[in-house]
């Protein structure tokens, strides 16, 4: 299946490709590199704020490569970026802040500053770390800011939430957009996708062998009368798969059934071993990795009883899943100190809808769901935001950390909610749906919100 070109961005988002068009990258810095790794330091042209160009800093610290940038009137505060997952090339690379941020943050005086981390792969442990030691560092070349924000995508969400509780007095708000606010459950959700599939097209494919892109998948996408490509979903079995990975993933909402089509291909792909897009695959389908379904209830029970078809996989050392320490997969415990307002698109099956409700689930049971507000956005890519929801989201943000008035949210917990056509219409970009004669736009699965 050729992938539509808003899907390829909204990938190059996930992978920590910029998003917003890149500058030519500078030669690695040589002896600074990390082992196994090369630091490529971006080359950014300074932008012209109010009196005058913007200070641009790069460089490598500790391993990792940054980019931090300073308007002339800076307003005292920080802004940390926390960059997708990149894969596991050996290239660290910078992202600016997508979505218009770089120009917004610089209007209005914040300075920001984006981290490499440290390694590549689905690394949160090198993500909170290498973020925190830029914010250090930040001191050291520019000042003590008064505040300190930190706002990023996808893996970038994990890492967020994650350093959040990791540094609870350190950060003083956070902008999580299609993050992986779930931790584990996100890579239970791909294993779920690949079991209940084959159990429904009475194919045995776990785990996944070297032939599965040629042996296994083709059986499975006959045996549920799918066709790579084809967003048809006609049979009985193909019908319940998509039941199931709704329910999975958040519940039936607006959307859904077209989002299905949109995405079945590509999570069919995440089971093909140490096969593209990612190697995501890798940590959530492997045996003994951190991915397992052992106790765990699958809808809907008919025509097939999933509960007794599919395949059941052990998680093989659950103390290096289930643990306080922060380690590549960290898990979440929903203990934030600070403001945290997230954004996520309704229609994302890849970082599903489902993260968010995880995570409000968790902040409830500590307490602190006045810390939290979350806005469905009704788009189907994933990070699929406009310039206009990350910007109003941000602004209210900082309404809140300034002024304390914690802004207007979604409910995500309650089905019934969930489940209303006009769901996703409060904070979704009225005017990001005249996009919708672009192919391959995901906003044409919704219905305009008036």
């Amino acid at each position: 299946m050729a992938l539509r070109r808003p899907l390829l961005i909204v990938l190059a988002t996930l992978l920590g490709v910029t998003v917003v068009a890149a500058p030519a990258a500078s030669a690695s810095v040589g002896d600074r590199d990390r082992p196994g790794y090369t630091i490529v330091e971006p080359v950014l042209t300074p932008l012209e704020a109010d009196g005058g160009p913007t200070r641009v800093l790069t460089g490598e610290h500790r391993g990792a490569g940054y980019a931090i940038e300073v308007p002339p009137h800076w307003n005292g505060e920080l802004v940390l970026w926390a960059h997708g997952f990149r894969g596991n090339g050996p290239e660290l690379t910078v992202d600016a802040p997508p979505y218009g941020m770089r120009e917004r943050l610089v209007a209005q005086g914040y300075a920001w500053a984006a981290s490499s981390y440290d390694r590549n792969g689905y690394d949160v442990e090198s993500g909170v770390r290498s973020t925190h030691e830029l914010a250090r560092e930040f001191r050291r070349l520019v000042d003590r800011p008064e505040r300190t924000y930190i706002t990023g995508v996808s893996m970038g969400g994990h890492v967020i939430a994650r350093s959040l509780e990791q540094y609870p007095a350190f950060y003083d708000g956070a902008l999580p957009m299609c993050g992986v606010l779930g931790d584990h459950d996100l890579f239970d959700y791909f294993l779920d996708y690949q079991v209940t599939a084959q159990a429904l097209a009475g194919v045995r494919g776990y785990p996944p062998g070297p032939d599965y892109a040629t042996g296994a998948l083709p059986r499975i996408y006959a045996g549920l009368g799918l066709a790579p490509g084809n967003p048809a979903v006609t049979t009985p079995a193909a019908q319940q798969l998509r039941a199931a990975t709704i329910l999975d993933s958040g519940g039936p909402r607006p959307g859904s059934d077209a989002s299905f089509a949109f995405w079945k291909d590509f999570l069919f792909g995440l089971g093909v071993p140490n096969g593209d897009p990612t190697p995501v695959t890798g940590l959530a389908l492997e045996p003994g990795a951190v991915a397992g379904n052992i106790g765990t209830d699958y809808e809907p029970d008919s025509p097939v009883d999933l509960d007794a078809a599919v395949q059941r996989v052990p998680v093989a050392d659950e103390r290096a899943r289930e643990t306080r320490k922060l380690n590549p997969v960290a898990q979440v415990f929903g203990r934030p100190r600070a403001p945290v307002l997230t954004l996520h698109d309704l229609g994302d099956l890849f970082v599903p809808f489902s993260m968010e409700q995880v995570y409000a689930g968790e902040v409830a049971a500590t307490g602190r769901s006045e810390l939290l507000v979350q806005r469905a956005i009704r788009a189907a890519g994933h990070c699929e935001f406009s310039d206009v929801e990350v910007g109003t989201a941000w602004d209210d943000l900082v309404t809140w950390v300034e002024a304390g008035d914690r802004p207007a949210g979604d409910e995500v917990t309650d089905a019934e909610t969930v489940a209303d056509p006009a769901f996703g219409c409060r904070f979704s970009d009225v005017a990001a749906y005249a996009a919708t004669p672009t192919p391959g736009t995901s906003r044409r699965f919704f219905e305009p919100c008036t």
